[in-house]
This record gives C-alpha cells, structure tokens and sequence, in this order.
C-alpha cells in the first residue's frame, strides 16, 4: 500500500481545484447515506489517495459532496443502472464501473454484468489500472 501511494502522489498532476481528503466524521457520514460500510481498504484509500489526480480515471471521492466523484452520487447512478447493491463503486469508465465487494475485492462491471476481471484490493487495482490510464 505504502509504494502504491508514493507511486500514485509522484503522479498526481495539479490541478487549478485541489481535491481534499475527507476525515472519519465525512467517512461516516458517506456511510450514512449509502447504507453500507466502506470495506476496509476502500477507506483507507479514500482518507490517503482521494484526493490525488492522474492519468483518465477519476475515482470516488467522500470529502465534497458537490462533486461529481461523490462516493454516495457515484453509487446512487451506479445502482440505478444494475449494479448489484452490496457493491460500492470505485470508478466509473465510460458507464463501466470499478467496484468494491464487502470483503474489499475489487471487481469490474460491464455493460450490465461483472466480467472476470478482478484485483486483490484498491491498492492493486490502483497499480495495475489507475496508474496505467
């Protein structure tokens, strides 16, 4: 995890509005509103890495509720088109989402169904497809 992030913040490209990281409190509060809780790696990226910027994806974002990355607007858009509601979606790619399952797995959904595609965690995911978008 410690590499990812090193690697993820040499790549972060600036931009002219910052992204912030959220606390514990915002944390919960995106809870709140999904019913869900944030698997356990999925938080810790989102309180260290939510606020990076690189390469064409933009993942989910929990501290600014306006944005368009917002964790609980991302999941309510998400879940309407079909993806199935126990899981959280990190990224969204040309209406294909990167998604969380409770256990911190993360799977990608496809024209309406998960493929066979699969990463470890975040933090793998962030290596093999955010840092290479």
């Amino acid at each position: 995890m410690e590499q990812t992030l090193e690697r993820l913040r040499r790549a972060h490209q600036p931009v002219p509005v910052p992204l912030e990281l959220p606390g514990e409190d915002e944390l919960v509060e995106v809870e709140e509103e999904l019913l869900l809780p944030i698997p356990r790696e999925m938080r810790r990226f989102l309180l260290t890495a939510s606020d990076i910027v690189t390469g064409s994806l933009e993942p989910v974002t929990a501290a600014d509720p306006h944005s368009h990355t917002y964790l609980p607007e991302v999941a309510a858009v998400a879940w309407s088109m079909g993806l199935p509601r126990y899981l959280l979606p990190l990224c969204e790619s040309h209406g294909n989402y990167y998604c969380v399952e409770p256990e911190g797995e993360v799977l990608f959904w496809r024209e309406g169904e998960l493929t066979d595609e699969a990463w470890d965690d975040v933090w793998q995911w962030a290596r093999e497809v955010w840092l290479e978008s």
